[in-house]
Formats: structure tokens, sequence, C-alpha cells
């Protein structure tokens, strides 16, 4: 490191990178976190682990940091309580800001906001723990005439996801994806390929297409499964991309999210594409996406954090 790289790196402050936290997503965050101190470490950054879990917020005050790195996951991290919390105690912080935290976390509200600007997404229903009706799974069947997606509102990773092609499949479903979450969306399951496009200053990165032999992408197809495929480039043609880059820079605007993240998507076997969801923190582990798109625009790992880090505002 030459002291040039040094004094850039001086202008950071004091940097808190903050994973773990108490979510069901916390193995995760702690892959993702260390992954991202370890990168700024090897930068110059005077980073510093700090796990929520582990230690009061007040304690970022008392230890002097200057800002955070938000590399939690889910609930508490990624919902927009923590980055209030930060506000209160005027820390910067990566990521985006209160609002577009909290409406990409809900997968209803953020399909709500698709659905009324005319984004293509595919057709839901949402179900109330307080007023579900277990009877009603075979109407729900029929009005869908399909299989279901189905999905706690306020889970990421894919926790207590699943597909289901029958009403008794559909009512267990509910059921335990009632244990996450009080409000369930189900979601038209859409036949054909999977996408994903990362946004970092505000701007698209390439896309990655998935490929998993399981039923559907989920927790061990992201994050365990050795047979899962990724395509970066996706083989996606050049109207395609442009496509898909259009509408995830449209959908993140669209749930006020900023700085970095990524925008999930189905295409069916016709080309039309889906909006599934818009995450804020996306995992940053040796399997996460996001940084396999940097890689394929050029960037190293150590700049992509270096990136994330300055949507805090305090390195600008």
């Amino acid at each position: 490191m030459n002291s040039n790289t040094l004094i850039n790196a001086q202008r950071y402050g004091k940097v808190a990178v903050m994973f773990g936290g108490s979510s069901a997503e916390r193995e995760v965050s702690l892959r993702s976190g260390q992954a991202v101190l370890d990168a700024l470490l090897r930068g110059g950054v005077n980073a510093y682990k700090f796990d929520p879990a582990e230690h009061a917020l007040i304690e970022l005050v008392s230890q002097n940091f200057d800002q955070v790195v938000i590399m939690l996951h889910g609930r508490g991290g990624e919902d927009g309580s923590l980055q209030g919390a930060l506000e209160q105690l005027k820390l910067p912080y990566s990521g985006s800001g209160v609002l577009g935290s909290a409406l990409s976390m809900d997968k209803v509200r953020s399909k709500q906001i698709f659905d009324s600007l005319g984004l293509p997404t595919a057709s839901y229903q949402v179900v109330e723990k307080s007023r579900f009706d277990a009877g009603s799974c075979e109407v729900i069947m029929r009005s869908f005439g399909g299989a279901i997606m189905v999905k706690p509102a306020q889970e990421g990773s894919s926790i207590g996801m699943a597909k289901v092609n029958n009403s008794t499949q559909l009512l267990s479903a509910i059921e335990d994806a009632f244990n996450y979450d009080n409000q369930v969306l189900l979601e038209q399951y859409i036949e054909g390929d999977e996408y994903t496009v990362s946004i970092l200053n505000d701007g698209a990165l390439p896309s990655i297409r998935m490929s998993t032999p399981r039923e559907f992408y989920d927790y061990e197809a992201k994050y365990q499964s050795d047979s899962t495929e990724y395509f970066c480039p996706s083989g996606a043609s050049s109207e395609l991309e442009k496509n898909l880059a259009d509408l995830a820079l449209q959908a993140f605007d669209a749930v006020a999210a900023s700085g970095w993240g990524r925008v999930d998507f189905m295409c069916d076997k016709q080309g039309q594409l889906y909006i599934l969801e818009v995450n804020t923190v996306p995992g940053m582990t040796a399997k996460s996406l996001v940084p396999m798109a940097a890689k394929q625009a050029g960037m190293s790992f150590e700049q992509l954090a270096l990136a994330v880090l300055d949507s805090a505002g305090l390195g600008k």
C-alpha cells in the first residue's frame, strides 16, 4: 500500500462494519460482513466489526465511529429501523435510507408500488394471519390457475418461501410462512429464467442468470448447494440486457432505494420480464451476486467494498 492510498483511505475516518445481528439471516450476514471488513482493511480503511447483537448502538458514539457500513440482512438491519436509529445518532451509513429500506423489505408494499406505476410484476394476493380462512385454499388455487409462490412479507434469502401446486401444499406453506410474518404474499409462479441486476452508484451492473435443479432459487440453492449455476455474462440479448437494466433502475427508484442494491426478475418463455423484489443490503459472500456482477464490470472486491462505503457519503 503506497502513501497516497493510505491518505485516501484515511478520509473515511473510523468505520464500523455492522454485521451479525439477530435476524433469521444472521449466518449469511456474518459471512458478508467479514468479507467486506477484510476488503476495507486491505484497502487501508480504519474499519472494525460491530455486531448489534453483542453491542448497544450507543457504543458507536462512545467509540467515536465516523460512519457505518451496514451488512445486516433482514429484519433489524434492512427494514429501516436501524437506518432511523443511525440518523438519530447523526452517523452516516451505507445504502438506502429509512423509507427505501422499509419499502424494499416489505414485499407486499413494494408489489403494490410496482403495480401502481405500471411496472411488470406477477399477479398476487395477500393473506393476513388474523383473518386467514384455511378453507379458502382451494378457491385461491383456482384463482391463480397454476403454481403459487408463498412468501413471508418481510423475510429475505428465500426464508419461509415455498412453491405449491395444490391446496394441501398451499395451506401447509401459508401456515409455515405465518411463523415468520403475520402477512404472507401469494404470487403467481413464473416459469422461465431468473435474472438479477445489481445497482451501484445509480447505474446497473451486468445482469446475472441463475439456474438450479431445485424447484426454485431457495436458501439452499443460494448459500449451500454446489449445483447452482451462475451465468455472468447472462447470455441475454442486447435488447433484454437493456430492458433488465432499465427496469431495475425504475424499480429501485420506485421504492426510494439508493446507493447500492439488487433487483431480482423472472423472464417467462415469451420473454416477458417480471420484477420480483428489491434488495437494499444484498449478500456479499463468496457465492453472492453483486461481487460477481462487479467483477464482470471490471471491479475488484476491494473496489466494490469501497464503493459501498462511499454510499455513506463521508468518503466522497
